[in-house]
Formats: structure tokens, C-alpha cells, sequence
């Protein structure tokens, strides 16, 4: 309940601040290729149920048929207005709906699509009992994932026998050590790391 209350207190006020920038990037994206200014994409949320996530579309209209990682700086799939909003992790933004309604915490494991949970262990599934979050530790970890991956000769295998399990072992320690302070710090850091 607290940590609900912490995720509102933070996200409606800064919503409101932050509309009209987010009214700025859907017009800039519908500008700069075809299609609309969000993508939605089925994630797997808490108890293992499936909810969707909101994003700035970054990519062509189609893209997540060619894959659902994202390789590099250079992938050809992302668009002109895609590289600056992903460079600064603006992309993420809509995500702040998704606390309002419930579907995420502000602080929490990153969301998983069903084709990679379906690989997880009984332990890593234990991860799933939380709300995902917008940023973790993993996430400050893994904040150039996209350029990792680039480096791979099969980037797909990376991430799941490398990146991802690296992951699930920090959330889970996360899982253990949960507090309010604990989210403002991650909070805090992320802002840091994406200034910098």
C-alpha cells in the first residue's frame, strides 16, 4: 500500500509537469514516419498475467516481426526522432500511465515479453509476485543493453544465457531488500545516469 501511494505521489504531479513535453514527442513522431505516436506491446506483469505496455513508438510501423531485440544504435527499424527519445530513455515515458492504472510500479523488474519468461526458472518466476517497474537496479546495470547485444554474433542467445539471467539475479536480490528508500534511490540514480 505504501509503495502504491509513494508511486502516485510521484507519477499524477509529474504527468501533469511533464504533458506538454509528451504532447511535444507524439507530434514529433507522427511527423517524422508513418503510423501513430505510441506503440503497445503485451508484457507479462504480476502473477504471471499478461497487461499492456506503453511506449513512444521508436521504430517503422511493423518492426517487432523482425525481432523483439533491439541491436545496437544502428538498427535500421528505428527512426529518425527513435534514436533521440530511446538515447535518453524518453520512450519510456508512457510507462507513467501504466503506474496510474496499476499495471507498474515506478520501481520494480523490467517487464518481460511471454516468449522470454517462458525460458525462467522456478526461482526467476518468483520475480513475478511484484509489480514490474520503469527502472531497477538491473536496468542501471544494464543501461547500454542494445550496444551489448550489438557486439554478439547471435544477440538473441546473449541475452537470454548472459543478459537476462544477470538480471533476474539482481531483482531477486532487489526482491529481498524492498523499501521505499530503496526505490527513491534507484529513482534518483536513474535520473543521474540518464543526464549523464
Amino acid at each position: 500500500m505504501k509503495k502504491r501511494i509513494f508511486d502516485l505521489l510521484f507519477t499524477l504531479p509529474g504527468v501533469i509537469i511533464l504533458s506538454p513535453l509528451l504532447l511535444f514527442i507524439y507530434l514529433l513522431i507522427i511527423l517524422d514516419s508513418k503510423g501513430g505516436g505510441f506503440y503497445l506491446q503485451k508484457r507479462v506483469g504480476k502473477n504471471n498475467k499478461d497487461f499492456t505496455l506503453f511506449k513512444f513508438r521508436t521504430m517503422r510501423i511493423g518492426s517487432d516481426t523482425k525481432g523483439l531485440l533491439t541491436i545496437g544504435g544502428n538498427d535500421v527499424r528505428i527512426t529518425n526522432i527513435g534514436h533521440v527519445l530511446r538515447k535518453y530513455k524518453l520512450d519510456e515515458l508512457p510507462q507513467l500511465f501504466n503506474v496510474i492504472n496499476g499495471s507498474m510500479s515506478l520501481v520494480g523488474p523490467r517487464p518481460e515479453v511471454r516468449k522470454y519468461v517462458s525460458l525462467y526458472t522456478k526461482e526467476q518466476l518468483s520475480i513475478l509476485k511484484l509489480l514490474p517497474g520503469i527502472t531497477d537496479y538491473a536496468s542501471l546495470q544494464f543501461f547500454s543493453e542494445n550496444e551489448i547485444l550489438a557486439k554478439s554474433s547471435e544477440p538473441e542467445q546473449t541475452y537470454i544465457s548472459e543478459v537476462m539471467p544477470e538480471k533476474l539475479r539482481i531483482n531477486l536480490i532487489y526482491m529481498q531488500k524492498i523499501s521505499i528508500k530503496a526505490d527513491f534511490i534507484i529513482i534518483l540514480k536513474t535520473i543521474k545516469r540518464i543526464f549523464n
